[in-house]
């Protein structure tokens, strides 16, 4: 499982799980499902994390959605100073 977050500088923060990064962050930057970040135009990934199993994933996730946004940018910019798409960082 995958704790994420897909993001525009200055713009909404979403950030959600997935068993397959790749997948869901196409269905993302495509707007291929209804969801948030369709409304809202939330199409990069700028930060993931790894979890061993889907609880920790689901645990991180409430964690993190509890934070201020100051505490999401600085840990964003601890890994992605740039906040650039790491979409193809993570196809290989």
């Amino acid at each position: 499982m995958k704790c994420y977050y897909a993001s525009k500088r200055n713009g909404t923060i979403y950030t959600g799980i997935t068993n397959d990064r790749i997948r869901r962050t196409y269905e993302h930057k495509n707007n291929s499902v209804e969801s948030f970040t369709k409304k809202y135009h939330v199409h990069n990934l700028v930060y993931y994390e790894e979890c061993n199993d889907a609880q920790n994933a689901i645990s991180r996730e409430k964690q993190i959605k509890k934070w201020k946004r100051q505490w999401k940018i600085e840990l964003i910019e601890k890994l992605n100073p740039l906040w650039k798409d790491l979409y193809c960082e993570i196809l290989g």
